[in-house]
């Protein structure tokens, strides 16, 4: 491990959002293991909600799949190994309210709750099985701009 990953890793700690994905793993009756770079991972996920075969809980790594099927997917696995650091950098919990706004954002914005979600993007859409952000650009036609954005890209 890294010292960034391991600084991860006590931020996490620390800021209780591992402690609550832990909680959680246990709660919903996963099988929680030691993962690469600090992370755990949490696998037979059952519960219907999230919907989401992966998701991120501070250093827990939520799945749907078996072990070998989340080791055996290293572009999702990074892509929620950047959710665990913005877990950090947010300071634990308050990464959840603001994720939660972002994607409520990216679903008026786009349709879906991924494309225009700052987190999202920065984990990286295709990783994370998002379509890419469709352009925002609405200054050919009025009609198409969604309510409340008059003036964007206007000259």
């Amino acid at each position: 491990m890294t010292s960034g990953q391991r600084l991860r890793q006590l931020a996490n700690v620390f800021n209780a959002s591992t402690p609550l994905g832990l909680l959680l793993a246990v709660c919903a009756r996963t099988t929680v293991r030691r993962g690469p770079r600090g992370l755990l991972l949490a696998t037979g996920y059952r519960w219907r909600l999230p919907s989401a075969s992966a998701f991120t809980v501070g250093n827990v790594v939520v799945f749907r799949a078996s072990p070998a099927d989340a080791l055996g997917n290293p572009v999702l696995l990074g892509h929620e190994e950047r959710h665990s650091t913005q877990y950090a950098w947010c300071l634990g919990m308050p990464f959840l309210p603001l994720y939660f706004l972002a994607a409520a954002w990216s679903l008026w914005l786009t349709g879906n709750p991924g494309s225009a979600n700052l987190f999202e993007r920065h984990a990286g859409l295709q990783a994370g099985g998002y379509p890419p952000a469709r352009s925002l650009d609405f200054s050919k036609n009025n009609s198409e701009r969604p309510a409340g954005t008059a003036g964007w890209n206007e000259e």
